[in-house]
């Protein structure tokens, strides 16, 4: 290497060396928002604008929220549920006398203000008796004593005090409001039960091992559909065979399209990221897979067709321009920027119209984006370098998407789902055991199925742990069907719980 080349090879090191140092700099102590300024867009008639809100940390991309718009503000009857019961309260006079002693005859009453309780959760005691009876005919024709019984339900968890809306409010707690299990220790305590953590978690072990014929079932169905969304992302599981506590689980997510009437969000615990698990997680499944452009998703070509995810390449490109603290090239960025635009415009229509709208519209800024990075020239092991060149290794996938109207522009809707999970992971922290990692993917599955599908999370998870034990085996899969979340009559069931509680 002559002296020239050495300088100009040294050169290029301590830019991508600088550029790398800012990026981290920014990502450790900037701000995390990818909002751009809503003039951006004009940059596609010439205007070189500049980023000027940096993204959220720990969340997808805001793609396909870009640029942001002032909320309506809700009004009073948009903030109360319908469902809330009323309780009127009449302040009286302290005598019905007026100043003179002469009796008030009441004419009406006056509207002064409106406002909302909370009844603090109480515990009770239930003593579970079977009423005994005799028959005296069939005893004097017997000779002996001829008794009958009810019959017993069979209990959620033998020989424990757990019950089904117990063990559904600690569910509740733990994945939809992220509560760990030591956390909710005290609050069990003060309500007037003794709990350990241990107790606690088998409790959510075999529970979940009740409700494993419906995970299963919703497999089979996600199995059946055309078209599915998928992410995965690290967890910790310390005691898992053959791997040390500091060891990288995974769980997977994969869910329906967000058109479909049938809404349903599959969670996996797996014990590695390969590609081998993504065979075992999709392997009755042939259809159109949308996910990002991880190389583990490769060993499906043979039966999957797989979609990228445009809010991928946008977060790349926004991040190498503000590598340096200052905008690079902001014109593929500006480019994603629209097609989303022009999604967030057509995200209520039919599949046929979002295909026709992207064959018409979509497209030919598909062309400017890729011109550009086809005439790109930039460093490979730069921010931006690597921007051009995820873009270039996802191309075939991306360009799929203008002729699949079903899908979405991005995968945010698989990622969101994820999200569920990171939160809950900075709170727990990790799983203990297989089983419990298990049982995180199965709660995760029907907490996420259901709220996809509009119901009450609890009100359904304790439907299905009063009712489920009731029937040790199911033969018949319309038996089954029946516990799906689509096939539960929520208000119904939650009405009885409510009944039943107070």
């Amino acid at each position: 290497m002559t002296p020239e080349e050495e300088i100009i090879a040294l050169r290029k090191q301590v830019a991508e060396l600088t550029e790398m140092v800012a990026y981290l700099t920014k990502k450790i102590y900037g701000q995390k928002s990818e909002q751009i300024d809503p003039n951006q867009l004009s940059l596609l008639e010439g205007n070189d604008g500049v980023f000027i809100t940096p993204e959220q940390p720990g969340q997808q991309s805001d793609a396909d929220q870009v640029p942001a718009k002032k909320k309506r503000k809700k009004t009073r009857q948009e903030t109360l549920s319908r469902d809330l019961p009323v309780r009127e309260t009449v302040i009286d006079l302290p005598t019905q006398q007026c100043a003179y002693g002469h009796e008030l005859t009441p004419v009406g009453k006056k509207f002064v203000r409106e406002e909302v309780h909370f009844i603090p959760a109480k515990l009770y005691r239930e003593h579970i008796y079977t009423q005994t009876y005799k028959c005296s005919e069939c005893e004097l024709e017997a000779g002996s004593a001829h008794l009958v019984q009810a019959q017993t339900p069979v209990a959620l968890i033998p020989h424990s005090l757990a019950s089904a809306s117990l063990v559904a409010e600690i569910i509740h707690k733990k994945f939809l409001l992220a509560t760990p299990l030591y956390r909710q220790l005290a609050d069990w305590q003060r309500l007037g039960i003794a709990l350990s953590e241990a107790t606690i978690s088998n409790w959510i072990i075999k529970t979940s091992q009740l409700v494993e014929p419906i995970y299963n079932l919703l497999q089979q169905r996600l199995s059946n559909q055309r078209y599915l969304q998928g992410d995965e992302t690290p967890m910790q599981v310390l005691r898992e065979p053959g791997k040390t506590a500091a060891a990288k689980s995974y769980m997977w997510v994969a869910r329906t399209v967000k058109q479909s009437p049938q809404q349903i969000i599959f969670y996996a615990y797996g014990s590695t990221r390969s590609g081998t698990f993504a065979q075992k997680l999709y392997r009755n499944f042939t259809g159109i897979l949308q996910c990002d452009g991880y190389t583990g998703y490769n060993l499906l070509e043979n039966s999957v067709t797989r979609i990228g995810c445009w809010a991928h390449v946008r977060r790349k490109f926004y991040d190498a321009t503000q590598a340096n603290g200052k905008p690079i090239s902001s014109v593929p960025l500006a480019l994603i920027d629209e097609m989303f635009a022009l999604e967030r415009q057509w995200q209520h229509f039919s599949p046929r119209v979002r295909r026709r709208r992207r064959r018409s519209k979509v497209r030919k800024l598909l062309k400017r984006f890729w011109q550009w990075i086809d005439s790109a020239d930039v460093l490979p092991k730069s921010r931006l370098g690597k921007a051009v060149t995820y873009a270039i290794d996802q191309r075939s996938t991306l360009e799929r998407l203008v002729n699949v109207g079903i899908m979405d522009w991005s995968n945010n809707a698989a990622e969101r789902n994820m999200k569920s999970l990171v939160i809950g992971r900075k709170n727990w922290l990790f799983s203990t055991s297989q089983a419990g990692a298990r049982s995180t993917a199965i709660w995760l599955t029907l907490v996420e199925s259901a709220k996809a599908n509009g119901l009450d999370p609890r009100g359904y998870i304790t439907y299905l742990l009063k009712t489920m034990p009731q029937h040790p085996s199911f033969t018949d899969l319309a038996q089954l069907e029946g516990y799906l979340p689509w096939n539960y009559s929520g208000a119904r069931h939650q009405d009885r719980n409510k009944a039943s509680n107070e």
